[in-house]
């Protein structure tokens, strides 16, 4: 895994939406890899967030890629206005509607980096059948629906089978939920390469961003054997 490079994706769900714009331009100045948009309809979870219109509405406050996460069911209707509206990866969870390959498909015609989400009870074999269609796999370490969640450590064997799973492909292994500079080693051990982190890089104001993400970054290098 040490051949994909080392991702964090700070998650705006954590964000001031007050100073929605200014938060993401203060996460890219931090050292955000990319940014991740977690998008929640309030029936596939419990909780609604925001749609293509506030994607679009922050898309000039950063060049960084745009890492939507549709938490949402049915996604499909609703995949052409988050391309429209500047994502760079759109992702879909497997457990939200039984066309998995269409909605894949539609993802990758967009022109966009096309993913698949699971939930901490849905197994690796999930993906194993669009490993060809997609760049990104995001594992779920919480429940998804709201942030602050406390890390599933279980979860991480599914990552290790996950890996085992994908093997050389460029294919992104993502750990959203729970991440911190406590449980970021163990994410990387098991064979992931990119962190989702809300809480942990959105406390303590803009001042602290910097200095939260490169926490996690160094945990998870030293995880890598690239940092002593």
């Amino acid at each position: 895994m040490t051949t994909r490079p080392l991702i964090i994706s700070p998650s705006i769900l954590a964000c001031d939406f007050a100073r929605f714009g200014e938060e993401v331009r203060a996460v890219d100045t931090a050292g955000a890899d990319w940014i991740h948009i977690d998008v929640m309809d309030g029936h596939f979870v419990p909780n609604i967030s925001f749609g293509p219109d506030v994607v679009k509405a922050v898309r000039a406050f950063s060049a960084k890629p745009f890492d939507v996460h549709l938490m949402i069911a049915p996604a499909d209707p609703y995949l052409e206005a988050f391309a429209k509206a500047g994502a760079d990866h759109i992702t879909v969870h497997a457990e939200a509607g039984p066309h998995l390959h269409r909605s894949l498909q539609a993802i990758r015609a967009l022109g966009k980096q096309a993913g698949v989400a699971i939930n901490p009870a849905t197994p690796a074999s999930a993906v194993e059948n669009v490993l060809d269609l997609i760049d990104v796999v995001i594992v779920m370490t919480v429940n998804p629906g709201f942030g602050g969640q406390a890390f599933i450590p279980s979860v991480m064997d599914k990552v290790a089978q996950l890996s085992a799973l994908i093997g050389e492909r460029p294919i992104h292994i993502e750990i959203d939920g729970g991440v911190t500079r406590d449980t970021a080693a163990a994410c990387i051990k098991a064979g992931a390469n990119a962190l989702v982190a809300g809480s942990a890089v959105f406390k303590g104001g803009a001042d602290a961003y910097a200095g939260n993400i490169d926490a996690i970054r160094s945990a998870a290098l030293r995880a890598r054997g690239e940092l002593v």
